[in-house]
């Protein structure tokens, strides 16, 4: 359990943040200036609140009624910045047991082997970080706050430095360290395809304020939360299982309810949970069921609300079965469809448009 509920200034800035979740990885998320980074520094201890309290689990990092503020280095919260600031003149290997020795003996539980298989660091040990690329130097930086034996990680926008291909990468390590070590996460980030691939709960900050906090298939899909979700990466997230694979087409099929879906090929096995991102710009809507067309996903929908729109395009909710998806049409397709609340339409996605950065395991 994260239990957070502090306001905290600096300056002319003040962050007023409430939640409370048990979910593995909590999504911090907002444009810069949110107040993101301001948060996670007052869970690790690097500043301190004027009110509130922070609690992991049943410890109480800080109490400002009880008049409790653990230091930093008490607090086992491993802290991942953007950079990797690793120590240039240790080898990887004396980095990684860096925050070993910080731990008695008895409270350690994450072993240096395991963490090392894990993030793929056994050709590394003997390096410097100034040999490593910043992809593997922030998997290093993630080893060393893993093996201070944390109870809760903060990842603060790990990723915001490196090209697309290490992102991906990185995201690979990130969830596979998530469903090896059980350690609570709290990822920041302001990029859409990482807090809906990665997050259980996502909490949603503008000018300091916790605007919504919840499920991100529900959060992410919120057609009021647009102006701050972002309206180009706007869509909704659906929790899937795996239902077959066509190997001699590579295409994967994923079964949730409401429907299926037909994207390229997951590397997941029969039954896994993989969540799927639908972009709203992705979504075409038909008022008969279409023929003779090359989209392979033809889902059954109704049209449950429309939001406010005053240039060319709409962005308009549907139900899915027990899913919702957000789909993006002209103003002039709406009026001349005819289409209105409570309406059923055929909602047409694209195989093509789900990519790597759309499905991962949920």
């Amino acid at each position: 359990m994260i239990d957070v509920d502090i306001e905290q200034a600096a300056g002319d800035f003040l962050l007023r943040a409430k939640f409370a979740t048990e979910a593995p990885v909590v999504g911090l998320f907002g444009r810069s200036g949110a107040g993101k980074t301001s948060l996670v520094n007052a869970i690790a201890g690097v500043t301190t609140p004027r009110r509130g309290h922070i609690r992991v689990d049943d410890v109480t990092l800080f109490d400002s009624a009880k008049r409790v503020d653990v230091p930093p280095r008490a607090r086992r919260v491993g802290y991942v910045f953007q950079d990797a600031l690793l120590f240039p003149h240790m080898s990887v290997e004396a980095n990684l047991h860096y925050g070993l020795r910080l731990r008695p003996a008895a409270s350690r539980y994450i072993e240096p082997r395991r963490v090392i298989d894990v993030l793929g660091l056994e050709a590394l040990v003997d390096r410097k970080p100034g040999t490593l690329s910043g992809g593997e130097r922030q998997r290093v930086a993630i080893g060393r706050a893993l093996l201070a034996q944390p109870r809760l990680l903060l990842l603060d926008e790990p990723l915001a430095s490196l090209d697309v291909p290490r992102r991906t990468e990185i995201l690979d390590y990130v969830e596979r360290l998530r469903d090896e070590f059980h350690v609570p996460i709290v990822y920041v980030s302001h990029s859409v395809p990482e807090i809906t691939r990665l997050a259980d709960t996502v909490v949603i900050l503008s000018h300091g304020e916790c605007l919504a906090v919840g499920d991100v298939d529900d959060v992410m899909g919120r057609l009021d939360l647009k102006p701050h979700t972002g309206r180009y990466e706007a869509g909704s997230v659906i929790e899937t299982v795996v239902a077959g694979h066509d190997t001699a087409f590579a295409l994967t099929t994923l079964r949730f309810p409401g429907g299926e879906l037909t994207v390229p090929q997951v590397d997941a096995k029969i039954g896994e949970r993989v969540r799927a991102r639908v972009r709203a710009r992705d979504i075409s809507l038909a008022t008969e069921r279409p023929a003779g067309v090359s989209i392979l996903n033809v889902l059954d929908a109704r049209i449950v609300a429309f939001a406010d729109e005053t240039g060319p395009v709409v962005d308009l909710e549907l139900a899915v079965g027990e899913a919702r998806l957000i789909a993006r049409v002209t103003r002039r397709s709406r009026v001349r469809l005819a289409l209105r609340e409570n309406q059923d339409v055929y909602a047409l996605i694209k195989a093509v448009s789900f990519d790597q950065r759309s499905t991962g395991y949920a």
